[in-house]
């Protein structure tokens, strides 16, 4: 028998715990042993994380896809906008030609780093590597200003990797 307010042990008979002063109730008869209901333990949970924690490595490996998909295609419209592609009026202008070149590349670089992020965040999730969820955070937060899935994506990615809980869930994978 323990008792109900700090757990220790009692031998039978006894009216009162002696270390918390909590009265034994003896008077009432003992009811039916009911198994308690199953309360989902650590195991349960860790391997309910794990599966979250794969379909997020998933999700940025997709999301890189789209990146560089949608990259590539306005990455082409912005060559061909600034190569004079959209009418006559675009030659003749002061401003120097090696600008709109020097752009296109640093929107390339852009474009490689961040799909470059995706993929290692997605990988490092995948491979359930301390780094892997230190560079998903990282990623998650450079995306948020992404419009629609990069927002849901790095909202998403910080919900299920901040906090203490999920950090120590994840420590146990």
């Amino acid at each position: 028998m323990f008792c109900s307010g700090c757990g220790r042990t009692l031998e039978t008979g006894v009216a009162v715990c002696p270390q918390c002063g909590r009265i034994v109730p003896q008077a009432f008869p003992a009811a039916p042993a009911v198994p308690p209901p199953a309360v989902p333990g650590l195991a349960y949970q860790l391997d309910r994380y794990a599966g979250t924690v794969r379909m997020l490595g998933i999700l940025w490996f997709v999301y890189a896809g789209i990146s560089i998909f949608f990259g590539f295609i306005g990455m082409a419209f912005v060559h061909s906008f600034f190569s004079g592609g959209f009418g006559p009026w675009m030659h003749g202008s002061e401003i120097p030609d090696w600008i709109f070149p020097a752009a296109i590349h640093f929107g390339w670089l852009l474009l490689s780093m961040r799909v470059i992020l995706c993929v290692v965040a997605g990988w490092g999730l995948l491979e359930r590597a301390q780094w892997g969820r230190i560079v998903a955070i990282v990623a998650a937060i450079l995306n948020l200003i992404h419009p629609l899935l990069g927002t849901a994506l790095g909202i998403a990615t910080l919900v299920i990797l901040l906090g203490s809980r999920n950090s120590m869930l994840y420590e146990q994978l």
